[in-house]
């Protein structure tokens, strides 16, 4: 909810991803709850993380595990703060990335930013 209490702004998510359907489904059914519990806002935003979505928890980094993702670290490993490769998974509080320079264990809180790399397939 913004400051004002003028916008607020729902994420969904669900294992299989989310669509437009899911979206419109959410925003209707929280449009009639506020309405019910006279909730007072000006605009509704509801949206799925989208394509790069963040990644912060142990369990993203293994629900993605296999995708490409890019890191920006809080101190650099070999003179460069920003990482790119295919993940791995989580284990033990450190994430596993297969990069260019090959396999990295990064303890999760030496990651600043972390987000997937976005696949757009055209028809």
């Amino acid at each position: 909810m913004s400051p004002k209490g003028r916008l607020v702004r729902v994420f969904i998510d669900k294992p299989n991803g989310v669509d437009v359907e899911d979206c419109a489904r959410v925003s209707n059914h929280l449009t009639r709850l506020f309405a019910v519990e006279n909730v007072d806002f000006d605009r509704l935003e509801v949206s799925s993380p989208g394509l790069d979505r963040p990644l912060k928890t142990p369990a993203d980094f293994t629900r993605f595990a296999g995708e490409e993702v890019d890191l920006r670290l809080h101190d650099p490993i070999g003179n460069s703060r920003k990482l790119k490769g295919i993940l791995r998974g989580c284990e033990d509080g450190a994430v596993l990335v297969d990069t260019a320079k090959g396999s990295l264990a990064i303890p999760l809180p030496d990651i600043d930013r972390a987000r997937l790399v976005p696949k757009i397939e055209w028809r």
